[in-house]
C-alpha cells in the first residue's frame, strides 16, 4: 500500500507535512479516520490506508524507521530501505525456471532517462532511485518504476516454480505502442499447465471489470485487450498456440485473489494478486490446454527460435 512508487506517503495520507509535530499528526489522524469512515460515507479503501498510516508513523520508534526508509527527515548512517534498488541475485541453489531476456529492463531504462530529462541535462543524479526523489518526480516517470518492479517480481515468482518452467521476458510483439508502452509482452511463460502471456502492472488503486476488460482511474487504453492483440502476434510468428493470459497486480489492487474474466477474444483470462500468481502457474489457468510430452519441447524450441526482445 506504500511501498509502490505511484503511492502516497503516509504523510500524504494523513494530510500533514513531513515535519508535522507528533500531536499534529495524532490530530489529523483523527479527523481523517472521521472523514474517510465508511458509515460516515467515506471510502472502505481510504479508511484502511488511513489506518495503515496511523501505524507507520503514529509513534516516534516508528516514525524513525519510516524515515529513514523513505527519503524523510535527516540523513542517517543506517541502512535504508532499498525497495525500489535494482534486485540482487538470489543466494540460494535451488533449480529455477529457464529465463530468458531482462524484466523490467525496458522500464527502467526508460525511467532512468526520463529521470534525467526531469532532473535537467548535464545533472548527475547520485541515486535515481532515492525515495524521496523517486516520490517528487511526475507521475508517468513513478509509474515506470512501478511496473518496473512488477515485473521483477513476477520475475522472482515464476523463477521459484523450477526447472519445469520456462520464461522469457520482455518480449516484443510487433510494432506500434506508445512512448511508455511498446508493443510488448512482458512475460511469455511455458510450463506443463499451458502456454500464458502475462502481464505485470501496479495501478495503485483497487481494480474493477467490465466485459473483459480492466477498468479504473489510473487504467489507460485497453490492457487485457492488448496483451491479447500482442500474444497473436507471438503466437503466428512462432506457429504456436497460448493457453490464455494473465495479468498480474499487486494485492492492494484486488478485492480477490484471482478474478475469472472468462473468454476474450477467444482466450481464457485470469486477473492474479501476485501472491496467488504460483498457484495458478502451477495448477493452471481454468479452461487452457495442457501442454506436456513431445509438444512441450517443440513449443519451447520454436519460441527459442522466434522470440526478440524490446
Amino acid at each position: 500500500m506504500f511501498d509502490s512508487p505511484l503511492s502516497a506517503s503516509a504523510y500524504e495520507v494523513l494530510g500533514v507535512d513531513p515535519s508535522a509535530t507528533d500531536d499534529e499528526i495524532k490530530r489529523a489522524f483523527r479527523l481523517r479516520l472521521r472523514q474517510t469512515h465508511p458509515d460516515a460515507g467515506g471510502d472502505a479503501a481510504d479508511f484502511i490506508r488511513v489506518q495503515r498510516a496511523w501505524e507507520l508513523v503514529g509513534t516516534a520508534e516508528a516514525r524513525a524507521v519510516y524515515d529513514r526508509g523513505h527519503g524523510f527527515g535527516a540523513a542517517s548512517d543506517e541502512p535504508a530501505w532499498d525497495g525500489w534498488q535494482p534486485p540482487r541475485p538470489p543466494a540460494d541453489t535451488r533449480p529455477r525456471a529457464r529465463s530468458y531476456g531482462h524484466p523490467g529492463g525496458w522500464r527502467r531504462e526508460r525511467y532512468l532517462t526520463l529521470m534525467r530529462e526531469w532532473a535537467g541535462h548535464g545533472v548527475e543524479l547520485a541515486d535515481p532511485y532515492d525515495p524521496a526523489l523517486v516520490r517528487s518526480a511526475p507521475r508517468e516517470v513513478r509509474r515506470l518504476l512501478a511496473d518496473a518492479l512488477a515485473e521483477e517480481s513476477t520475475a522472482r515468482t515464476i523463477s521459484d516454480l523450477g526447472m519445469g518452467f520456462t520464461v522469457w521476458h520482455d518480449v516484443a510483439a510487433g510494432t506500434g505502442g506508445r512512448a511508455n508502452d511498446p508493443a510488448k509482452i512482458d512475460h511469455v511463460v511455458l510450463s506443463p499447465s499451458g502456454l500464458y502471456g502475462v502481464m505485470s502492472e501496479d495501478f495503485d488503486e483497487v481494480v474493477r471489470f467490465r466485459r473483459g476488460e480492466i477498468i479504473g482511474k489510473a487504467v489507460d487504453a485497453s490492457p487485457v485487450s492488448d496483451l491479447l492483440s500482442r500474444m497473436r502476434v507471438i503466437a503466428k510468428a512462432a506457429r504456436v498456440k497460448f493457453g490464455g493470459a494473465i495479468v498480474v497486480l499487486p494485492d492492494d489492487d484486488l478485492d480477490q485473489a484471482i478474478t475469472e474474466l472468462g473468454r476474450v477474444k477467444g482466450l481464457p483470462v485470469v486477473v492474479v494478486r501476485r501472491s496467488a500468481l504460483s498457484t495458478v502457474l502451477r495448477r493452471g489457468v481454468p479452461g487452457a490446454r495442457d501442454i506436456g510430452g513431445n509438444e512441450l519441447f517443440d513449443v519451447r524450441t520454436r519460441l527459442q527460435q522466434t522470440v526478440r526482445f524490446v
